[in-house]
Parts: structure tokens; C-alpha cells; sequence
């Protein structure tokens, strides 16, 4: 069977000899296993211990401040809808209100239709004329 290619019999050299050959596999494996703009990334990273932390601290920063202002667009989102809610229910209050007085108001257009045809009658039949 056919060993696969990250299996290298290495040959027992000096100590400089096998770091040298190691860091040569872990270039060789980044080579693969990374395309050619992140690789450029990752030599960065290996030149700066500092750069990740000051990252990792930005990355959990950002986080906050996106969780914050989610939080926040939430409280005022349901704030409106809050609002929205009450105007509805508001309006609906002063339509109710203003169909009773309508209703109302036909009534009393009515009544006053009637007596005024009652008067008409009796003037009519009383002979008083204009």
C-alpha cells in the first residue's frame, strides 16, 4: 500500500537538521491547506503574538457593542410598536364614540322629521295657510 504524502520516513539527522525539516513540512502544510492570500495572514500572525490579542479583544468589543445596540434597537422597535398600538386602540375609542353621537343625533333627525310632519297635519287641517 502506498503511504500517504504527510508520512515521510525522516532519516535520523542532527537536531538543526529535523527542526529544519519540520519547519520545512509546516510550510509545505500550510502551502496546501491554506490559499494564497491567507497565507500571507498567517505569516503575519506568526510574526505578532500581540496582533491576536489585541484582536480577539476588538472581535469581543464589537461583539458587545453589536449585542448593545441590537438590545437597544429592540427596546425602541417595541417602544413603536407600543405606541402604534395605543393610537389604534385610541382611535378606535373616538370612532365608537363618534357613531354613538351619529346614531344619537339620527334619532333626534327623526323624531323631528315626525313632529314636524305632526305640525304640518294640523296646520293643514286647521286651515291656517301662509
Amino acid at each position: 500500500m502506498e503511504r500517504p504524502s504527510w508520512e515521510i520516513n525522516l532519516p535520523d539527522t542532527h537536531e538543526e537538521g529535523k527542526l529544519y525539516v519540520v519547519d520545512s513540512l509546516n510550510n509545505l502544510n500550510k502551502l496546501n491547506v491554506c490559499p494564497d492570500g491567507s497565507q500571507h495572514a498567517l505569516d503575519e500572525e506568526e510574526n505578532t503574538g500581540d496582533t491576536r490579542e489585541n484582536t480577539a479583544g476588538s472581535n469581543i468589543r464589537n461583539q458587545c457593542l453589536f449585542f448593545v445596540t441590537f438590545i437597544l434597537t429592540l427596546i425602541v422597535s417595541l417602544a413603536l410598536v407600543s405606541f402604534v398600538i395605543f393610537l389604534i386602540i385610541q382611535t378606535r375609542n373616538k370612532m365608537d364614540q363618534i357613531t354613538s353621537r351619529l346614531l344619537s343625533e339620527k334619532k333626534n333627525i327623526e323624531e323631528l322629521k315626525k313632529m314636524n310632519n305632526m305640525i304640518l297635519k294640523h296646520l293643514n287641517q286647521s286651515g291656517i295657510k301662509r
